[in-house]
């Protein structure tokens, strides 16, 4: 028994530093892809602290590594979002933006685009607009004092509905910020500051983490919620707090990059493919491919029609839609 313990542990560590070196790669390849190529050499030197040209170093500091890091950050927190939401309401369609948080943090980003706000004044509006949502949402969600998975998600629905009626009205009066605020509500990387970008990287790996470390929790809560009340399980507190803190990533990401669609729902269900459906493996899994999945098709938006760049959200939709729909074709076939 112990050796059969030992023999898991080995595999699951062996996972990990898989996936780990998987996301490096595409980190690597997000700083030497742009509009102006990088040699692995140059990389290599900049990082050696050997001589390199100038402009080499002021595109991977200030441009490419925080782009890259934001990135990480973003594709990682949507998929352990999306993989919690997906455990915790046991339902395989709910993803990070289900819930509508994504809508009133759009609805503060388009009306501070409306009053001509700077940047900082935007991620500020936007995140006052998630956490609006998460409070209605969290209390509306509720039935006899606990998130009820079907009234959470209406819930979800309807608040998100709301917030998307007053975005349109809100756009009809934008002249001048009318594409960024397009830009922005496609999913657009480029618009955070590198400030930002490493500030989302520690949000998106801290509650990451913090989600992580429930993982055998919600193997049990998949059982359904009297089942894992029975075996020890607070059922209201795991859901409140995964909710709250989920949400509090979900609004952070979206703050700085928009809506990007099909991360959250597409990868949870790509490692359960390939892992199978224990959470202890599928959401560490679902941070590093996420993370390398938003890195390297940010790097193809950069790159497909360079100097210009597509908004990294149409890539994800469009790649993200397909895929998704073959996956539930062969979970169909197999079943």
């Amino acid at each position: 028994m112990e050796t059969v313990t030992q023999l898991r542990f080995s595999r699951y560590i062996l996972n990990i530093i898989a996936l780990f070196l998987f996301t490096l790669a595409a980190i690597i390849t997000g700083l030497l892809l742009g509009s102006v190529n990088i040699s692995i050499a140059d990389l290599s030197n900049l990082f050696f602290f050997s001589e390199v040209k100038e402009n080499v170093h002021e595109i991977i500091y200030q441009v490419r590594l925080p782009r890259v890091i934001l990135a990480v950050a973003v594709g990682g927190g949507l998929s352990v979002a999306g993989a919690v939401f997906q455990a915790v309401l046991m339902n395989p369609l709910a993803e990070p933006y289900i819930l509508g948080i994504s809508s009133g943090a759009a609805f503060g980003a388009v009306l501070s685009f409306l009053i001509g706000a700077g940047f900082i004044a935007t991620q500020i509006f936007s995140f006052t607009g998630a956490i609006s949502v998460i409070l209605l949402v969290f209390f509306f969600g509720k039935k006899f004092g606990e998130l009820e998975p079907n009234v959470l998600l209406l819930s979800g629905v309807m608040v998100g509905a709301f917030f998307s009626a007053a975005i349109l009205m809100l756009i009809t009066f934008l002249n001048e910020s009318l594409r960024t605020a397009v830009y922005w509500l496609m999913g657009y990387l480029s618009l955070a500051s590198p400030q930002s970008s490493y500030i989302i990287l520690i949000i998106s790996v801290v509650i990451s983490f913090l989600l992580v470390m429930n993982a055998q929790k919600y193997n049990v809560l998949s059982l359904g919620s009297v089942t894992a009340k029975h075996l020890g399980i607070n059922t209201g507190f795991l859901k409140n707090s995964t909710y709250i803190l989920s949400s509090i990533l979900i609004g952070a990401i979206v703050s700085v990059s928009g809506i990007i669609g099909f991360v959250g729902l597409l990868i949870p269900h790509l490692c359960r493919m390939i892992f199978g459906v224990d959470n202890r493996i599928v959401l560490p899994a679902s941070f590093f491919i996420g993370a390398a999945y938003l890195t390297l098709a940010d790097s193809f938006a950069r790159t497909i029609i360079a100097p210009a760049e597509i908004p990294v959200g149409a890539i994800t939709a469009f790649v993200g839609a397909p895929i998704f729909i073959f996956i539930l074709k062969k979970k169909n076939k197999n079943t």
